[in-house]
């Protein structure tokens, strides 16, 4: 330890009193720096081992005036200090001053708490001064260090951005350590190489040199320490070979040193390094390796914070991406199933996966053994040119009809896709198949996409071509059955009504529903011997195919007995006799009107045979209406009698309305019925002169289609006569 008394001085130096060589002795030993200064000057008289360990260069003399020894006091005030305390008495405390105490290692400033008492001889006369102080730098540094810590923390906590925590981060080492620069590197997906973090303190060429250097053993101080899992120390750069590929542009950058630790997450997965340059050759304090290691983990818990909350938004993402490819698909295979003819369904398909799933779009299906393009979509009209380029079309052609062959999503490229300059379009096509019930019917073929379509959309694309194929076929189906039963109700009905003398004729029939099934209404008018004409308008219940044999059956039966007979009565009783056979064992009743017309001097003498249908109604020209109730059970029920016939004569512009219950009894929206109420209210809304059978027939219409909403529930059948 140094004397603590002094070892030359000038002449009539001032011995210490009892009093400070016992302080003197005290701080010896301690880190307390202690010195006895005298005089004006302030002469060091006396010091501890810890004030010429402060003062450095291997002065630690005394005799000497304080500002020799360390000349930058008087630029830094203490000197100033000093003279006041020596001068008033007054003693100076100060907390925290910043000193730069001498020309050593670390010489660029230190913190102190600072103590300046007068010290005074045995005749209380002030004859220097006692400096004390303590050095409260780490004690600073390790408050900085905490509050640091803090805020990084605080920012982790708030998810801010990972940039913003490790460039906060290295801000903070190099406050605390301003000769040191700080790096941070990240681990690239694949674990294959470092990518650039934050590094505020180092130029943006050094930073773009080492983004991406590879993790293997000699690629500098990081590359190797993450190679190795392990801290790396490389005190000269300009002499480790782990330096050689990066000497140049470290030197360039100004660096000497460089130690890395790798950043380890939980299972001891790689993050990252951290590293800390210096711009001389050294080694790391113990001090540089706590700043290290604290920075460190804060370091692991912020990138590890990071990749946390990226994957969770990653997976929101892709649950987000989920519901709208699900709502895409129900959207678009809803909109689809709406269309009830498979032609238009294959054209809404087109219409829909542009611009979603392709900017081009087009339908394939086979006919006839031959692949026909059935719809087509673009972006703009101007694109839809591009579909007929014949350039493409038959290599687009080739990639389909293979994809009929095999049942399988094709993709690939169109080597004369137009529009595929660079920059332009895709030049890839997907090919995804129409399958349903087992058979491959057609191909929703995606052109102008990227070359290597992503999986997800491939997914997409074939969810949606399923769900559309089977809409498809059902539409199919669908257009099926309606052609079917619209061919088989035709044949049940005359395919135009005949001339009758003395008569106008007018008939309608709309089928319930979309049409699926065969009604079971029907009419008929038929020459019979004699100059008479048969009229008859009937519903069989039910539909289908017994309802379309059944009246098959009763039409074929009129006609055929009323050519022998002469009586209605006749006619009708055969028809029953003839669905008694017909329909044993089964609830099946026919309700009908049977009558035959014979041209008399006034004008059409009508007979009417009613088995309970609709009772006929007669338009009088003067707008009168009769109703006519002729009895008559329904046919088909086991009935023996069938009543008897009403006779009515009709005159010029009288009219004879026959109709079904179809129409009687069709509801509105509301769930009122029709009835013969209103069905008289449209056979009189016109003036006095007599309309003609059809104008009568479409008020008729007319006025249930209103009512109704075009809604109808059951068949509607009408038969209109009026004599002329």
């Amino acid at each position: 330890m140094t004397p603590v008394g002094p070892r030359s001085g000038p002449a009539g130096a001032t011995a210490l009193s009892p009093r400070w060589r016992a302080e003197a002795e005290l701080f010896g030993p301690a880190p307390v720096i202690f010195a006895s200064l005298g005089g004006p000057r302030h002469v060091v008289e006396t010091a501890n081992s810890a004030f010429f360990a402060l003062v450095g260069s291997g002065r630690a003399e005394t005799g000497v005036p304080i500002a020799e020894l360390i000349p930058d006091l008087a630029r830094q005030g203490l000197l100033t200090r000093l003279g006041e305390v020596y001068r008033t008495g007054i003693p100076h405390r100060a907390r925290d001053s910043r000193l730069i105490p001498g020309e050593r290692e670390g010489a660029h400033g230190r913190f102190f708490d600072l103590t300046c008492e007068p010290r005074r001889s045995a005749m209380g006369r002030i004859d220097g001064v006692v400096l004390i102080a303590v050095d409260t730098t780490a004690y600073r540094d390790t408050q900085l260090l905490a509050a640091e810590q803090r805020a990084l923390l605080e920012q982790i906590v708030r998810e801010a951005p990972l940039q913003e925590i490790l460039g906060g981060m290295a801000k903070a080492i190099e406050d605390l350590s301003p000769e040191m620069i700080v790096s941070v590197l990240l681990t690239d997906p694949d674990q294959r190489r470092l990518l650039h973090g934050a590094a505020p303190g180092l130029p943006a060429f050094y930073n773009a040199a080492i983004d991406g250097i590879r993790i293997a053993e000699g690629v500098g101080a990081c590359g190797t320490a993450a190679y190795r899992r392990a801290p790396v120390f490389t005190a000269d750069i300009a002499t480790d070979p782990l330096w050689e590929d990066y000497r140049a542009v470290a030197k360039r950058a100004g660096l000497a040193a460089c130690w890395s630790t790798p950043v380890l997450g939980t299972g001891g997965r790689l993050l990252g390094t951290f590293a800390m340059y210096h711009r001389t050759p050294r080694t790391p304090t113990p001090k540089d390796l706590a700043l290290g290691s604290a920075f460190t983990r804060i370091a692991a818990l912020a990138i590890e914070r990071h990749e946390s909350l990226a994957a969770g938004r990653a997976a929101r993402e892709r649950e987000n991406a989920a519901r709208e490819d699900l709502a895409f698909v129900l959207d678009a295979s809803t909109a689809i199933a709406r269309e009830q003819h498979y032609a238009d369904s294959l054209r809404r398909l087109a219409r829909l996966t542009v611009p979603e799933l392709a900017p081009l779009c087009a339908v394939y299906v086979m006919e006839g053994g031959r692949c026909t393009r059935i719809a087509f979509a673009a972006e703009s009209p101007a694109d839809e040119d591009l579909l007929t380029a014949s350039r493409w079309y038959d290599e687009a052609d080739r990639a389909v009809a293979g994809v009929i062959a095999s049942g399988t999503t094709e993709t690939g490229l169109l080597g004369s896709f137009p529009g595929a300059e660079p920059g332009g379009r895709g030049t890839g096509y997907m090919c995804v198949p129409l399958t349903a019930r087992g058979c491959t019917f057609g191909v929703l073929a995606l052109l102008g996409v990227d070359r290597d379509p992503d999986s997800h959309v491939v997914a997409l694309a074939e969810e949606l071509a399923g769900r559309a194929a089977l809409n498809a076929d059902n539409a199919r189906q669908f257009t099926y059955r309606v052609r079917l039963a619209q061919d088989l109700q035709a044949g049940l009905l005359p395919p135009q009504l005949p001339h009758v003398p003395g008569a106008a004729l007018a008939a309608s029939y709309h089928p319930a529903g979309e049409g699926l099934d065969v009604g079971g209404d029907f009419y008929d008018v038929f020459p019979l011997p004699g100059d008479r004409w048969a009229v008859m308008i009937g519903d069989v219940c039910g539909h289908g195919a017994v309802a379309a044999t059944t009246t098959g059956m009763v039409r074929h039966t009129a006609r055929a007995v009323a050519r022998l007979v002469e009586d209605p009565v006749s006619v009708v009783a055969a028809i029953n006799d003839a669905l008694e056979e017909h329909t044993a064992g089964q609830d099946l009743f026919v309700s009908l009107v049977y009558g035959e017309l014979r041209r008399v001097p006034s004008g059409l003498a009508v007979s009417l045979m009613r088995a309970g249908h609709v009772p006929p109604l007669v338009r009088r020209a003067d707008r009168s209406v009769e109703r006519l109730v002729p009895p008559g059970m329904l046919l088909g029920i086991g009935c023996e009698s069938v009543g008897s016939p009403a006779r009515v004569e009709l005159r010029p512009g009288d009219s004879l309305v026959l109709v079904t219950d179809g129409i009687t009894e069709a509801r509105s929206p509301q769930g009122e019925q029709f009835g013969e109420g209103r069905l008289t209210d449209a056979l009189t809304t016109f003036p006095a002169a007599a309309p003609g059978a059809v104008t009568l027939l479409e008020s008729v219409t007319t006025a249930v289609t209103a009512f109704t909403d075009d809604t109808s529930r059951d068949d509607q059948a009408a038969l209109v006569v009026t004599a002329v």
